[in-house]
């Protein structure tokens, strides 16, 4: 079969991860790369091996013999660039967050729903080892009911703030969760089809200040509280200034027959407990589940997706996406899904400047 011409945009940054995965793939050729680094792209263009370059979006998506674009470029960008690209019916990639406001996620939504091209978010956490195993475990029944979890993203950003200077304005200058779907994502594909319908949302207050002496506007720790559709809750805490070490894939699940937390830091273990695997209230090793229920792709593909980057994510979301593409299966983190993992961190940005109230999520279902 003839291989997919991909663009990537934001190619000399986030951009230049995707190489290994859009290569062992097979069916994707980066015909074309773009940013608005002038210094950069050439470069760009050599290392991830590309016939175009080109300073400006739009004239790649008219001039560029391409059917795919990757669009990894500052979060403010994702909806506009993405609803280009489907409205010329161009397969898109996004990273993450699909948007970065109520009224651009149904601009994407209404795009996506009129072009004949696939839209997928980029949520590469959902593919980590762990999730993946988690994921199968859930959907074989060993967790019963589930009815709570968490999810942190713990990565202290205030210097590297100041060198991708759009994470002090979109990530650390608005309060609530700027940077949910990292840890929100995998909690969703757990208890799909269950969706997030009101969230609220509340600070620690600001501690830290920037090099110009000004105050984060984003509270150090921003905590969300998510009520399920079930009936289930989630809490969801996001903080990049806090002066401490990494810890940014923390997750637990709760169910009438089982739990599971992942290691918070090296050396600790990613520990879960199922009824029906010991009736004594032990902890295990997840690792020792993965023989049995880790899939067959992943354990193929394990050295290939460990150099690709986040856990495997980056190779995983790229495979998925070419096979979305071509027919092979269903877009695992379509529009809908999409907005679902998006839109609870826009509405808890309104909820902690109401006094932490309840809010309603809008379901991008409706909007059509």
């Amino acid at each position: 079969m003839k291989k997919i011409n991909i663009g990537i945009v934001g190619a000399a940054g986030r951009g230049r991860s995707f190489k290994l995965a859009c290569d062992a793939s097979g069916m994707v050729k980066i015909h074309a790369v773009c940013d608005v680094n002038e210094e950069k792209l050439e470069q760009a263009r050599i290392n991830l091996g590309a016939e175009q370059k080109y300073l400006d979006y739009d004239e790649m998506l008219e001039n560029s013999d391409i059917q795919a674009v990757i669009i990894a470029t500052p979060m403010n960008f994702h909806a506009p660039q993405a609803i280009s690209a489907l409205e010329k019916g161009i397969h898109v990639l996004s990273e993450v967050p699909a948007c970065v406001s109520i009224e651009e996620g149904k601009k994407l939504v209404l795009a996506a729903r009129k072009s004949k091209a696939i839209y997928m978010m980029a949520e590469n956490y959902t593919y980590i080892k762990t999730n993946v195993i988690v994921k199968e475990l859930v959907k074989k029944g060993f967790f019963g009911e589930l009815y709570y979890a968490e999810g942190e993203y713990i990565h202290e950003l205030k210097q590297l703030n100041e060198i991708t200077k759009w994470r002090r304005k979109w990530q650390t200058g608005i309060n609530g969760i700027t940077y949910g779907t990292h840890s929100l994502g995998p909690i969703l594909q757990w208890m799909h089809p269950d969706r997030v319908v009101r969230v609220c949302c509340a600070g620690s207050g600001h501690h830290y200040k920037d090099p110009r002496g000004n105050f984060y506007e984003n509270e150090d720790t921003c905590v969300m509280l998510c009520k399920m559709n079930s009936g289930a809750l989630v809490k969801i805490r996001v903080d990049m200034l806090s002066d401490r070490p990494h810890a940014m894939t923390n997750y637990q699940i709760q169910g009438t027959d089982g739990c599971y937390e992942s290691a918070r830091a090296h050396g600790e273990r990613n520990r879960i407990w199922l009824r029906s695997k010991n009736k004594e209230m032990v902890w295990m090793d997840i690792e020792e589940l993965e023989d049995e229920f880790l899939s067959d792709d992943w354990k193929k593909e394990a050295s290939l997706a460990s150099r690709a980057g986040h856990g495997g994510g980056d190779y995983f979301e790229i495979i998925d996406f070419v096979d979305a593409i071509l027919g092979r299966k269903k877009c695992p983190i379509g529009i809908d899904e999409a907005m679902d993992m998006t839109l609870p961190g826009l509405v808890s940005q309104q909820s902690i400047n109401h006094n932490s109230s309840w809010l309603e999520v809008p379901n991008s279902r409706d909007w059509i």
